[in-house]
């Protein structure tokens, strides 16, 4: 009976092994969808091989479409509307679309496949996002796995951007990576550092990009990225800010903090930053130093547990959020973090008061 069993086993493992090869060399044989047209807003024609996504492809002919997730279908940031030849709408767009979107043919870049000529329609603006050579030249280490990287443009144009907004940086090909690859990271720089901008990067391990910029990137060394992009962005209003971040989720409250410096902004302004331990917090003398330029902003440093002589606040940032915030109607909240952070602290602040419409976040998957 045993002998039997083993044999069905090893039968059917035979044959799911062939399928697998057989659909392996189908794709490579007869996938060979020759050079396809990508016409962008009816003005515009990009011509590329069949095969890839239209994200890489329009990537590729250095068209930049925002993407927080190097095109793993996660983020659901690359949307552009396909008015034809995009196929059947995916079930790894599905969860990332809303109904209206669905109607109107918007679709996810990094998921469309390019197997013929396509019609797809973009925000112009999209247009004006550039490509950006700079040097390395100077790198902190922050914490254990934290550095921030500060890159300087190469050329006469500085790249323009808001505090908040992020770029993609490009990973070349190197001995753990045989494909170059996009990762977004949010500037964390002091915007009024022109020809510049600076970088917190927080190593994940096996991650292409972090693995690369922790153990290959060095002082000296060129690199590439594109950008900026996004909406993150402090409001033109006067209400009271709460920030709350985590790790490397400093990066985007950092360089919003430079502006409210630099434009003498008087907001009223609290900053709850968490940690796992007391080593991971980053950046501690600086934020007290904003603290002393912005008169009414104030540093909140968590950590679940601490040694006896921590002077901060013990717990989970959410636990603090929930604590130290009594009413929050009047007040608008910045989050940057993982998504489950996020999705914590958007749920303690619904609870003391703030809207959806106030609350405002860098999701990164």
């Amino acid at each position: 009976m045993a002998l039997s069993v083993l044999i069905e086993v090893l039968v059917v493992s035979g044959i799911g092994a062939a399928l697998a090869a057989l659909v392996t060399a189908a794709e490579y044989f007869l996938a060979n969808y020759g050079p396809c047209t990508i016409t962008i807003n009816d003005d515009k024609q990009v011509t590329t091989e069949g095969g890839g996504s239209v994200l890489a492809a329009l990537t590729e002919s250095k068209v930049f479409i925002p993407s927080a997730c190097g095109g793993r279908g996660t983020c659901g940031l690359c949307k552009v509307k396909v008015l034809e030849g995009g196929g059947p709408l995916l079930p790894t767009e599905e969860p990332l679309l809303t109904d209206p979107e669905k109607n109107d043919a918007v679709r996810l870049s990094c998921q469309v496949k390019l197997r013929n000529d396509i019609r797809i329609e973009i925000p112009q603006e999209f247009f004006s996002i550039g490509e950006y050579e700079a040097e390395c030249t100077r790198i902190t280490d922050l914490t254990a796995d934290m550095r921030l990287f500060r890159f300087e443009i190469m050329g006469d144009e500085p790249m323009e951007y808001v505090p908040g907004q992020y770029v993609q940086l490009l990973t070349p090909v190197y001995d753990k990576s045989d494909e170059e690859v996009y990762r977004a990271y949010s500037i964390a720089g002091d915007p009024a550092d022109t020809g510049a901008i600076e970088l917190i990067i927080r190593l994940v391990p096996g991650g292409i990009c972090t693995t690369y910029c922790f153990e290959y990137l060095r002082q000296g060394d060129k690199v590439k990225f594109n950008g900026p992009y996004g909406e993150f962005r402090l409001s033109q209003t006067d209400s009271p800010i709460i920030f709350i971040a985590g790790g490397s989720g400093m990066a985007p409250i950092r360089c919003m903090l430079y502006q409210m410096r630099n434009e003498g902004i008087t907001r009223q302004a609290r900053y709850y930053y968490g940690a796992n331990r007391i080593g991971a917090l980053c950046l501690l003398d600086e934020m007290r130093r904003f603290e002393k330029e912005l008169k009414a902003f104030r540093f909140v440093p968590c950590v679940p547990s601490a040694e006896a002589d921590w002077q901060g606040q013990r717990g989970l940032v959410t636990e603090v959020v929930r604590r130290d915030v009594s009413e929050g109607r009047t007040a608008e909240a910045y989050l940057c973090g993982s998504p489950g952070m996020i999705d914590a602290s958007v749920a303690v602040l619904k609870e003391r008061g703030l809207t959806e419409d106030r609350i405002f976040y860098d999701k990164f998957a």
